[in-house]
């Protein structure tokens, strides 16, 4: 019973915790027997060939997509047994979807200041002069202050995600999920992003941290696990030095590759270029 009354204890104090996840959808497998931990203070990437089910585990972590098998526990709640609309105020999330769904006319932190109650538009709830500064305060946070009343239909790539990256910062969450915030940024856009990513993820408030990306180039510094995904399957987890090495990631990719890390960031390459015949 005292055994048994430990474990728990110890499993609720994960921020994340997924035990044989899978999912179907159409009659095809997108995750298959997936058994993941994220506990306090950890900065996790997550890579993986196209199509491996990275954005599928972001919506599954995040609360908006049910698995088919297997238990999904966050912010010591389960699935299925929380009111996931109170639930996902603890979460942060950006992604393309939501960037999408974002109106171009609104200002940088009026896009901001309705992160408060995960809604699209500010004017749908009354917000105080503190909400207001505290919106300015997450722009601030992520080097966009700047931007804060220019529109966002015509702010860059690269500062729509940060100023997104604010939005998800305003109701101070407990777990920051991030669904390819680099796609589609040019190099600059990138790398200041990179360097915003890297400051936060070395804050010791900041929430534990999930980043999905393609390349391993864009991890920040400071991120310390990694989760290889390959066919909707584990490939592998752990510390960032023990997973990211040239076998793992060859054998993920189904490529052979080499890895190495250099002034606190990672870069990959093929061994050699396949003919093409």
């Amino acid at each position: 019973m005292a055994g048994g009354a430990e474990a728990t204890q110890v499993a609720d104090t994960d921020v994340v915790r997924l035990s044989g996840v899978g999912l179907v959808r159409d009659g095809t497998s997108i995750l298959q027997e997936l058994d993941w931990r994220v506990r306090p203070g950890e900065r996790w990437v997550v890579l993986g060939p196209n199509g491996s089910g990275k954005s599928t585990l972001c919506q599954i972590v995040s609360l908006y997509l049910h698995p088919s098998t297997g238990a999904v526990r966050v912010l010591g709640a389960q699935l299925g047994r929380v009111d996931v609309r109170t639930h996902r105020r603890r979460i942060g999330l950006t992604s393309a979807a939501l960037a999408n769904m974002m109106q171009p006319s609104l200002t940088a932190e009026q896009i901001v200041v309705a992160g408060k109650h995960a809604a699209l538009a500010h004017w749908w709830h009354d917000h105080s002069d503190q909400d207001w500064n505290k919106a300015r305060y997450c722009l601030a946070r992520v080097d966009c202050a700047g931007h804060a009343l220019q529109t966002f239909g015509t702010l860059s790539s690269g500062e729509r995600q940060r100023v997104l990256l604010a939005r998800a910062l305003m109701t101070a969450p407990d777990l920051l999920v991030l669904d390819e915030p680099t796609a589609g940024l040019d190099v600059g856009g990138r790398e200041r992003l990179v360097r915003t990513l890297a400051t936060l993820a070395e804050e010791p408030t900041a929430p534990a941290l999930v980043l999905v990306t393609h390349h391993v180039d864009e991890i920040p510094p400071g991120f310390t696990h990694a989760l290889l995904l390959a066919s909707g399957q584990v490939h592998a987890a752990g510390p960032v030095e023990q997973v990211l090495t040239s076998d793992a990631l060859s054998s993920c990719f189904g490529l052979p590759l080499e890895i190495e890390r250099h002034a606190r960031r990672w870069r990959a390459w093929a061994r050699e270029i396949p003919r093409l015949l």
